[in-house]
């Protein structure tokens, strides 16, 4: 079965999506401008950076990972393209981001080693 592909990535609060993945999202698969969260598009934006483009907390980009998992759940007819989130901009390394994805369901594709 072809499922629809939602581009994953890691954004900012401010819904800023000028660099990186986030650029990638909007100008590929529907981010919307000014939204830093959740689905837009075929996008779904989870937030790694604050409204002031700061870093969030290991903790606040968990809180995040955990209700895309769940949104993810929830939507068993999308298949979701996880970027490596966090690992950029946001300057944290795989080993701290990848094991919030641990529960990820199946119709997650994750980057290679993050299964």
């Amino acid at each position: 079965m072809n499922l629809p592909s939602i581009f994953t990535f890691g954004s900012n609060l401010a819904g800023i999506h000028g660099a990186g993945s986030a650029a990638e999202a909007y100008r590929n698969h529907g981010a919307e401008w000014g939204i830093g969260r959740g689905p837009t598009g075929r996008s779904y934006a989870i937030p790694t950076k604050d409204a002031n483009l700061e870093p969030l907390s290991l903790h606040e980009i968990h809180e995040n990972v955990r209700r895309f998992i769940i949104y993810a759940d929830r939507h068993p007819e999308l298949r979701f393209h996880v970027v490596k989130i966090g690992c950029g901009y946001a300057g944290y390394m795989e080993t701290e981001i990848r094991p919030f994805f641990e529960n990820a369901p199946s119709n997650c594709i994750l980057p290679e080693g993050w299964r």
